[in-house]
Formats: C-alpha cells, structure tokens, sequence
C-alpha cells in the first residue's frame, strides 16, 4: 500500500511539473525546452526512484530467505550495478546513465575474517583472509564477497587498494548465507596503531583506469577515520570543545597544539576513498564517517558515475568532491542521489573555508537529488569552481532535485561580489545562473531527527565561536622587532564550543531509512 501511495504522489507531482512546463512554453516564457527536458527527466527519474526503492526491500529480504542466498545475492548486487530497472518482475533502483555496460560477469571471491590466505577463495566454505589478497587475484569483472567484520588490509597497513574494474560487495554473514549490509557491518576501521603503518592512504584507494565501458563497484565497505584521528579529550576546559555526551573534544587538524589532553592517533589528513577513476564508477550502501580530509575525493577521467543510498557524517573539508581531468566538457557525469550527507565540517575550528556536503567541481556534469543535506559547517552544496574557459563552463549541466535541507550554515554557497561568499537557501535556488531546480526543501520530519545522536546534534545547534587577539608593544620580542625593522607581534586565539567531534561510528546506520522516499534507504 505505501508504494502504492508514493506511486500516486510522484506521479501526481510529475503531472503537475509537466502541465507547468507546458504551460510555460505555450505563453513564451523565458525557459528552453532542453532546460524543461532536463527538469521533466529529472522528476521521472526521482519518481521511479522513489517507488522502486520501496520494491527492492522486498526483493533483498526475499533472496536473504532463499536457499541459495550467496549466489543469488551477489548476482543481485551485479545486476543492479549494471541494469537500469529490471529483467523480472522485481524493481530495481535505477543505475544512472551506468546502463549500458554490465559488471561482475567473471568469477565470484569470498572474503571472512574467519579466513585464510591459503585458501582457495572461491567458495564459501574457503574463504580468503583479507580483501586485499582476493583484489589482487581478481580479475576484471569479477565480484568479491566480503562477510562483516573489520578489514585493515594486508598486514594491518590500514588501507586497501582497488586497481581493477572489479565489484566489491560486503554486507554478508560470517557464513555467506545471507546478505544484509545495515545489519552484517563490513567496513575499514583504522586506530592509532595505524598511524605509522598506513603513510599518505587513504582507507580505500581506487587507481581504476583504461576503459570508459568497464564498471567498478564500493557496494555496502564502510570506512571511519575516527578512531585514528586525534581529538582534544572530553573536558570541561573551553580548550576541548567538548559538547556534553559527545565521544571526544573537538577534533585537532595538522598543526594544532592543544594546551590540554589528548585522544585517538594523529591529526593527519586523510580521506575515506580517493583516486582515479575511468569508465562506470558506483559506491553505494556505504558509511563514511570521521574523515579529516574528504570522505570521497576522487578524480575522475571520463564516464558515468552514480553514487547512492550512502551515509556521509562528520567529515571535514567536503564529504563528497569529484574533480575531472578530462579536457572538454559533458565527459564526467555524477548522479549522486539518497545520501544522507551530515556534520561535513570546515578545513579548520576558524570556520571561513570548505565545510560542503557535495561540491559542483568544473567539467563534472552532476544529478542531485533525493538527497538529505543537514549541519554543514559551510554549505551543504558548493557552487563555488567555475572552468576559467567560459565557453566549456558554460557546456556544464547541473540539476539540483527534490533535496531536503536541514540545520546547514548555508544550503548553497556561491561566489560572491564582494568578501568571501554568497549564502543561499534552498528557496533562492531558482535565482541562481547554471543549475536547474526545482523541489528542493527544508526538512521538518522529526522522526528524522531523533535518528540523529543528540548530544552531536545539540552540539552543533549550540555551536560557537570566540576569538580574541592580543598585543603588547612593549613586550621584549616587539621591542627588538622594532629596532631591527621587523613586523610586530601579537597573538590571536580562537575557541570553539564544536568542531568535527567524532561521531558514533556505528550509529550512523541508524540513519538508513531515517526518512521514507529521502536520504538513505535500506533496500
């Protein structure tokens, strides 16, 4: 009954878009019809969105009780990895424009925490030890499956890499019988142990290149950087910046020197996922939380890519940023849809810089919709990089649909006339040049927020900034300063009540389904 009730709103909703599109052509009003085509996709697309996800919940529950459940699971994973709605009678969710080349068609690899290298990795019943050993004997096309657990990568280094156009899906049950990755939690959870093993990578690092018509698939591998990160310990000391409740103090970047205690690794930057990527990229059912520096930055060197139905919380700099090393315009596209993007935090505790949940990057055409963007530090949305060839920017086509906006500094941040940038709502979207909107709103559901953590959140609704600056001319420093012609002296001091504080890891799979329709789901 509820997909039949969604079905009659996304359809009611796509009448109306339509009749008003019509409408505005047939009294010459100001708008094209490739802009209305674009709008008028977009809004079918959300709506088939929106229905087949509420169908394939049933579809995952059904294999999970099927005799073959592994088998029938990772063909399930590949399939919806390279087919934009279904064969059968069960609905799919849409794939993008990544429809056109199929993924996982070569061998399957079984990877437990219970296993061992010197297993076959080929059945069930011979599982191999550590991702990275079955990603180095894959081939591509193949598909890993993955059991639940902690994978640190060979040797305890901390990090995996993925250098094939492999499918990599976790989410399964020690024994492969059933799959199910909000519940049987596969990630890469660093610690301090790893601050020395794991040098400049990132948690999972994709060097995939050489086909624009090949597929590699990040399906339900979480990471979090939190444990490994370095945090002013909880303390009542202004210092820390420690909310009440939260796990830690506010969290220390490279460079900070706190005068009181601290917890966790090192201020290191480091990211979630990053790399260079060409052809069919697609990261879905994945949490990616704590990062110090990007949950996902990636480059891309041409094709379609889809990231969705994923958790992005308390990252800094940006939870998502896809930058394109291709040279003309229209070659790297990003339809990223039903994340639930939280807390992307600032470069630093001064807070004028970064802070974004997605960012529009030159030369990347982007879909974004159906996604929940709250408590972004900065912005939830940055429209700040422009292509300084004006005629390959202007190529770039960007649609912003049927997002919910909750708590953010700002919903988009745009350049500005004069210092720093422009803030805007999402009800201003309409009177920005160079993106197509339309349905993007503020969120008022309040089952969604108690699915948040509370202390974090009320952290953050609390959150302030002091700064105070000193200067003494007659200091010994300023006054030998003086007599030798050099600048004079001061200090400045900053504290914060909040600043990227780690959120709880495993709590941010409560926010799969949080909010029907929206956000991340549970399929």
């Amino acid at each position: 009954m509820k997909t039949n009730i969604s079905l009659t709103k996304s359809l009611k909703a796509l009448a109306t878009l339509v009749l008003g599109a019509s409408l505005m052509l047939s009294t010459g009003a100001p708008a094209s019809a490739q802009i209305l085509n674009d709008i008028t996709r977009r809004a079918k697309n959300a709506a088939e969105t929106r229905i087949k996800m509420g169908a394939d919940r049933a579809v995952h529950k059904t294999l999970d009780k099927a005799e073959k459940a592994v088998e029938k699971g990772a063909k399930n994973a590949v399939d919806n990895a390279g087919a934009r709605g279904s064969k059968s009678g069960s609905s799919k969710v849409p794939e993008g424009r990544s429809s056109s080349v199929k993924a996982g068609n070569g061998s399957t690899w079984y990877v437990a925490t219970s296993g061992s290298n010197k297993n076959d990795g080929k059945s069930p019943e011979t599982p191999l030890k550590n991702v990275q050993k079955a990603l180095d004997e894959a081939s591509d096309g193949d598909v890993i499956c993955v059991a639940e657990g902690n994978y640190t990568g060979t040797l305890d280094q901390g990090f995996i890499e993925i250098k094939k156009y492999v499918s990599l899906v976790g989410g399964y049950t020690e024994d492969f019988s059933e799959r199910d990755p909000y519940v049987h939690k596969t990630y890469i959870q660093t610690n301090p142990s790893h601050v020395s093993k794991n040098g400049t990578k990132a948690s999972i690092n994709l060097e995939v290149t050489g086909s624009r018509n090949k597929v590699v698939m990040v399906d339900g591998f979480s990471v979090d950087r939190g444990e490994q990160a370095l945090y002013c310990a909880p303390s009542e000391d202004p210092v820390a910046g420690w909310p009440e409740g939260c796990l830690t103090g506010r969290k220390l970047m490279p460079g900070d020197s706190p005068s009181i205690a601290t917890v966790g690794g090192a201020a290191q930057e480091r990211q979630c996922v990053t790399g260079h990527v060409e052809g069919h990229l697609i990261i879905r059912n994945c949490v990616f939380a704590n990062a110090v520096y990007f949950g996902i930055q990636l480059m891309s060197k041409g094709g379609d890519w889809e990231v969705y139905n994923n958790v992005f919380v308390a990252n800094n700099y940006s939870s998502c940023r896809i930058d394109s090393m291709t040279r003309d315009a229209n070659e790297c596209y990003v339809d990223f849809h039903h994340n639930t993007v939280l807390f992307s935090w600032c470069r630093d505790k001064i807070m004028e810089d970064m802070g974004y949940g997605y960012e529009f990057m030159s030369r990347v055409d982007s879909d974004v919709h159906d996604n929940i963007f709250g408590c972004s530090n900065l912005g939830a949305i940055s429209y700040a990089h422009h292509d300084s060839n004006k005629e390959v920017d202007a190529k770039r086509k960007l649609n912003v649909v049927d997002n919910q906006f909750f708590m953010n500094v700002a919903d988009m941040i745009i350049p500005s006339q004069s210092y720093m940038w422009l803030p805007v709502k999402c009800d201003e979207f309409e009177d920005v040049d160079g993106i197509n909107e339309s349905g993007n709103v503020e969120l008022t559901d309040k089952n969604f927020v108690s699915k948040i953590n509370q202390p974090y959140l009320k952290g953050f609704a609390n959150l302030e900034k002091v700064s105070s600056s000193s200067y003494n001319a007659n200091s010994a420093a300023n006054q030998v300063r003086r007599a030798f012609g050099i600048n004079q002296q001061g200090t400045e001091i900053t504290r914060v009540s909040m600043f990227a504080n780690k959120y709880p890891f495993f709590e941010a799979y409560d926010l799969f389904g949080a909010l029907d329709g929206c956000g991340a789901q549970i399929l």
